[in-house]
C-alpha cells in the first residue's frame, strides 16, 4: 500500500521512484485520490531534483494508461507523426501533413491551440471556412484511410492524467521540469497511436529552450521515452531566434503554407518540410521517395485539398483578412541581421492572433507579416512589418513590443543553420 506522503518525501529526498510508486501515484491522482496540493508538491520535489531516463518513461507510461489508446493498424499504410515544441510562425504542420500523405504514410496530427506568443495549429486551421477540429475515433479512421492525413484536437480520453497535471503544473512555477515537458509531450502521442515519431524541438528566443544545451536535454528525453516504449522516433533540434517563414498569426500562416505548397513559400519553410518529411518518412519504411518532387509536382497540394475538405473546410474559399494593416518602417539602412522571434510573437498576441487564457477566442485574421528577412537589405524608412489586426487599438501595444526587435547592421549577417542538431536513439 503506497501513500502520497511518502512518494513525496521520496523525490524529496533524491530517490529514485520505482514503477509501482509511478503506477499508483499517477493512476490516484488522475482518479481524485491524490490531493492537487500532494501532487504540486510532488511535481516540485521532480522538477528540483529531476528524473532518471527509466522514472520518465515509466512516468508516461502511466499517464498514457490513465486513458484510451488509439489503434490505427487497420489503416494499411505506415503511420508517422510530428510534434514540435512551438515557435512563431511554426506552420509547419500545415505542408508538412499533406506532403507525407502525398508520399505513402499515413499522417495523424493531434494538434492543439495556441497559448501565448506560439501560435496553435488548430487556430490556424479554422481560419478556414467550414473546417473542424474536433473528429470523432471513427472518422479520424476514416480519413487515415482515405485522404491519408488528419490534423485534429486530441479527445478528452486520451491521457487524461497529462490534462489534469498540465493545469497544476502551469499554477505551480513547475513548468520547467524537463521530465515532466518530456512525458507531457509523449504521452499524448503514445496515446495516439502512431509507430513513429519526429520532434522538432525549437532552440531561441521565440522557443521554450532558449538555449542548444536545454534543447539537447530535451530532445534527448523525448527521444529515450520513444525508445523505452517501442516507438520509433528522431529529433531534430531548430533555430527558433527568427520567426520560421513571413507569416505569424492564423489566416497569415495558412496563406504562406499553400503557398509552400504550390511550388512556392520562403526558403526556410520549405527546407524544414522537407527535412522533417525525409525524417518521418525514413521511419516508416518509405525511402524510395522524394518529398521534395511531391512538393515541386503539385501532389501535395493535391492532398491538401482532399484533407481540408474531409474535414468540411472549403480550400478555395476566401481567407480573414484584417481590417487594419499599419506598416513599421526600418530605422536605418543595412542588412537586417536579427529580428527577434519572441518580440514578434508578442506582438502578433496581443494584435489578438493568441489568446492569454485557454477560453479566449483569437482573431483568426490578426497577425505580423515581416516584409525584411534576418541576411536581407533595408533601407531607413522603408517597410519593414506589416501589423495586421481587427482592432487598432491594439497596434501602439504590439508597436511597443517590437521596440528592439529589429537589429540593422552595415555588415553582412553570419547566417544561422535552421537545423542546429539531430538526436538518434541510442545504439
Amino acid at each position: 500500500m503506497f501513500s502520497a506522503v511518502d512518494v513525496i518525501r521520496a523525490k524529496r529526498d533524491g530517490g529514485q521512484l520505482d514503477d509501482e510508486q509511478i503506477d499508483w501515484v499517477i493512476a490516484a491522482y488522475t482518479a481524485g485520490e491524490v490531493a492537487e496540493e500532494q501532487m504540486a508538491a510532488l511535481a516540485m520535489a521532480v522538477l528540483l531534483r529531476g528524473m532518471t531516463p527509466s522514472e520518465t518513461a515509466r512516468w508516461t507510461k502511466a499517464m498514457v494508461e490513465s486513458g484510451k489508446t488509439l489503434d490505427f493498424g487497420s489503416v494499411g499504410r505506415p503511420t508517422a507523426d510530428k510534434h514540435s515544441t512551438g515557435g512563431v510562425g511554426d506552420k509547419i504542420t500545415l505542408p508538412l501533413t499533406p506532403l507525407v500523405a502525398a508520399c505513402g504514410a499515413a499522417v495523424p496530427q493531434l494538434s492543439g491551440r495556441g497559448l501565448g506568443h506560439t501560435g496553435g495549429t488548430l487556430d490556424k486551421l479554422e481560419s478556414i471556412p467550414g473546417w473542424r477540429a474536433e473528429l470523432s475515433d471513427t472518422e479520424i479512421a476514416r480519413n487515415l484511410r482515405g485522404p491519408g492525413a488528419v490534423v485534429c484536437a486530441a479527445t478528452e480520453d486520451l491521457a487524461p492524467a497529462d490534462r489534469k497535471l498540465y493545469a497544476l503544473r502551469d499554477v505551480t512555477a513547475t513548468v520547467e521540469s524537463i521530465p515532466l515537458i518530456a512525458a507531457s509531450i509523449m504521452s499524448k502521442k503514445l496515446a495516439e497511436g502512431t509507430e513513429s515519431l519526429v520532434l522538432d524541438v525549437k532552440c531561441g528566443s521565440g522557443a521554450f529552450m532558449k538555449d542548444l544545451d536545454q534543447a539537447r536535454e530535451l530532445a534527448r528525453a523525448l527521444v529515450d521515452i520513444g525508445a523505452a516504449n517501442g516507438l520509433r522516433t528522431s529529433s531534430l533540434i531548430t533555430d527558433m531566434s527568427a520567426p520560421l517563414g513571413r507569416a505569424v498569426g492564423n489566416a497569415l500562416e495558412v496563406d504562406e503554407a499553400v503557398e509552400v505548397l504550390s511550388g512556392g513559400g520562403p526558403p526556410d519553410v520549405v527546407e524544414l518540410t522537407v527535412r522533417l518529411a525525409r525524417e518521418m518518412l525514413a521511419h516508416a519504411g518509405i525511402g524510395d521517395v522524394d518529398p521534395a518532387d511531391a512538393l515541386a509536382d503539385g501532389r501535395a497540394h493535391d492532398k491538401w485539398r482532399e484533407m481540408i475538405r474531409a474535414q468540411g473546410g472549403d480550400p478555395a474559399a476566401e481567407l480573414p483578412r484584417a481590417q487594419h494593416v499599419e506598416v513599421v518602417s526600418a530605422p536605418e539602412s543595412g542588412t537586417l541581421t536579427g529580428l527577434d522571434a519572441y518580440r514578434v510573437g508578442i506582438a502578433a498576441w496581443r494584435l489578438g492572433a493568441g489568446r492569454a487564457r485557454r477560453e479566449d477566442a483569437v482573431q483568426h485574421a490578426a497577425g505580423v507579416r515581416c516584409l525584411v528577412k534576418p541576411g536581407e537589405r533595408v533601407t531607413a524608412g522603408s517597410p519593414l512589418l506589416e501589423l495586421h489586426t481587427d482592432s487598432p487599438d491594439t497596434i501602439p501595444a504590439a508597436r511597443e513590443s517590437l521596440e528592439g526587435a529589429s537589429e540593422i547592421s552595415g555588415a553582412d549577417r553570419t547566417s544561422t543553420p535552421l537545423i542546429l542538431d539531430r538526436i538518434a536513439p541510442r545504439d
